[in-house]
C-alpha cells in the first residue's frame, strides 16, 4: 500500500463464525460500467449468517471478505462508459451485483434467475464498508424522498418479498396466507394489502400477528399443529400460500389452505424434502414455484410504492462495529426487527 492508496473503513470476514474484524482496507475504485457508492447505511440480513458461518460460501474463500448487500448511498465516482448516473445520485445497492445479461432468463427479464449472477457480499464485496462498487445498470436508483435506514432493507428483505407476491400473480379481491410474519413476511403483508389482496397471516408469535394486523392483514392464525385442520375445514381456500418461514411444517398447512389451480410460493430456504404427494399435484392443478429476490423491473415498481408510502419495519440502527453482535443475535432467532448499520450517525 502506498501513501495515495485511499482507505476505508469495513468489517472484515475473516474466519467463518468469528467476529468480524472491523479495519481499514483499501478503497475500491470505479471500474468501465461501474459506480462507487459511499454508503450511508446498510441492512444486516439473514442470508448474512448464512455466509458469516460458511454455509454460503464464496467462491474465492477462504476469507477475508466484505459481506453485506442491502445498501443505500450516494454515487461518489462514476467509471468509464456510464452515462445514466451523476455523481451525488441516491443509490440502493441490492443483492444482485450483475448477471450474464443474455441467457433465456436475463433476455426474458428475469434476471434474478440467472443461474451465473454475481451478488454483493458472496461473489463480489459488499456494503458492510464505507464504499462499495457497484454494476451500474443493477444499482437501484433512489429518490430524495426516501430515508436511507429504513429503506436499505428493501434492497433485499423488500425485493424478495415483492418477488414473491408477483410470483403469486395475485390481484385485488384474491386471498393469501402469508406464512412466518419475520421481516420478510411483515413486508409481504403490506404489500399484497396495498395491491387489494385479503391476507392471512400466519406465524407463532402472537405478537407478530399483532403486528401483521396493524400492517394490513385481515386475519391471523397461530402456527400450531392444529393450524393443517383449522384450514382444511374452511369453506373458502386461498389463491396462493407464500412461505416465508425456514421449516417443512408449514407444508401440511399450505396443502390444507390453497384452492384448487392456486399457487404455492417457496421463499424461506429449507434445505430438507418438503412432505407432498404428486397426485394431490394432478388431483388440484396446484402450482409450486420458488422464489429469490426480484427483478429489475420489480424493483423500480417496489421503490415507487415504497417512496409513495415508506413500507414499515421495525429497525435497529447500529454502528459498523457492532455488526457481529447483529449477526449473532440473528443467528440466535432473538431479533426484534431489521438491523441496519447507519454510517452517519
Amino acid at each position: 500500500m502506498t501513501s495515495h492508496t485511499q482507505t476505508m473503513r469495513a468489517a472484515v470476514l475473516g474466519s467463518y463464525g468469528e467476529p468480524l474484524d472491523v479495519a481499514n482496507v483499501p478503497r475500491p475504485v470505479a471500474g468501465p460500467g461501474q459506480i462507487l457508492v459511499r454508503l450511508q447505511a446498510c441492512g444486516v440480513c439473514h442470508t448474512d449468517v448464512h455466509i458469516w458461518r460458511g454455509e454460503s460460501v464464496p467462491p474465492h474463500a477462504p476469507s477475508p471478505f466484505v459481506m453485506g448487500h442491502e445498501g443505500v448511498g450516494r454515487v461518489e465516482a462514476i467509471g468509464e462508459g456510464v452515462s445514466n448516473w451523476s455523481l451525488g445520485d441516491r443509490a440502493g445497492v441490492p443483492w444482485i451485483h450483475d448477471t450474464c445479461c443474455h441467457c433465456d432468463e436475463c433476455l426474458d427479464g428475469y434476471e434474478s434467475f440467472c443461474q451465473h449472477h454475481r451478488a454483493h457480499g458472496l461473489n463480489v464485496p459488499g456494503a458492510f464498508a464505507e464504499y462499495v462498487v457497484c454494476d451500474a445498470r443493477f444499482a437501484v436508483a433512489l429518490p430524495e424522498t426516501i430515508d436511507p435506514v429504513t429503506t436499505a432493507p428493501v434492497m433485499c428483505a423488500g425485493i424478495t418479498a415483492y418477488g414473491a407476491v408477483k410470483r403469486a400473480g395475485l390481484k385485488a379481491g384474491d386471498s393469501a396466507i402469508v406464512f412466518g410474519c419475520g421481516g420478510l413476511g411483515l413486508y409481504a403483508v403490506q404489500i399484497a394489502s396495498r395491491l387489494g389482496v385479503k391476507v392471512l397471516a400466519v406465524d407463532r408469535d402472537p405478537a407478530k400477528l399483532d403486528i401483521a394486523r396493524r400492517y394490513g392483514a385481515a386475519e391471523t392464525e397461530i402456527a400450531d399443529t392444529g393450524l393443517p385442520s383449522r384450514l382444511a375445514a374452511r369453506d373458502n381456500k386461498y389463491h396462493a400460500c407464500i412461505n416465508f418461514a425456514p421449516t417443512t411444517a408449514t407444508w401440511d398447512a399450505m396443502v390444507a389452505g390453497i384452492r384448487p389451480r392456486g399457487r404455492i410460493i417457496a421463499a424461506a430456504m429449507v434445505f430438507q424434502p418438503v412432505p407432498l404427494i404428486q397426485e394431490w399435484l394432478t388431483a388440484t392443478g396446484v402450482v409450486i414455484t420458488g422464489t429469490s429476490v426480484g427483478t429489475r423491473q420489480e424493483m423500480r415498481e417496489l421503490v415507487a410504492m415504497h417512496a409513495e408510502q415508506p413500507l414499515e419495519t421495525t429497525v435497529e440502527t447500529i454502528r459498523l462495529d457492532d455488526v457481529s453482535a447483529a449477526l449473532a443475535t440473528l443467528e440466535r432467532g432473538q431479533s426484534k426487527g431489521r438491523f441496519v448499520i447507519s454510517f452517519t450517525g
